[in-house]
């Protein structure tokens, strides 16, 4: 069953290559980690008055069985690499990936726990 991937772009026309390298980045990320219930992609575009050298945010949420989900809802901050936006979907989904990994190792049970002292 393929995961359902929804793509919305805010303050930007709709662009069927971004689209794609989002779907290959969800199809990597399911192939990797297994299997993904439904993943929705948001792309904004630099607003208006910062057209010129403004930043590209892009937020994932991708929803798991069991209901779980893993959101990477960042904003770009001041790093001027995502004004391009090839590097602001990549770098989403390194993130997506990372959390991914620790989701995994979490139901592994291969996180650390802190054990409180009992008195």
């Amino acid at each position: 069953m393929e995961t359902q991937v929804k793509v919305s772009f805010q303050g930007m026309t709709a662009n069927e290559g971004v689209r794609d390298s989002i779907t290959a980045n969800v199809a990597e990320l399911e192939q990797r980690f297994g299997r993904i219930t439904a993943c929705h992609v948001s792309v904004t575009a630099p607003s208006e008055h910062h057209r010129k050298g403004g930043l590209y945010q892009v937020h994932i949420r991708l929803v798991l069985p069991d209901a779980r989900e893993v959101n990477v809802d960042r904003s770009p901050g001041a790093d001027e690499r995502h004004s391009d936006l090839a590097f602001a979907i990549n770098d989403a989904f390194h993130r997506a990936r990372r959390q991914l990994q620790d989701h995994v190792r979490e139901m592994q049970g291969q996180t650390k726990t802190h054990v409180l002292p009992q008195d």
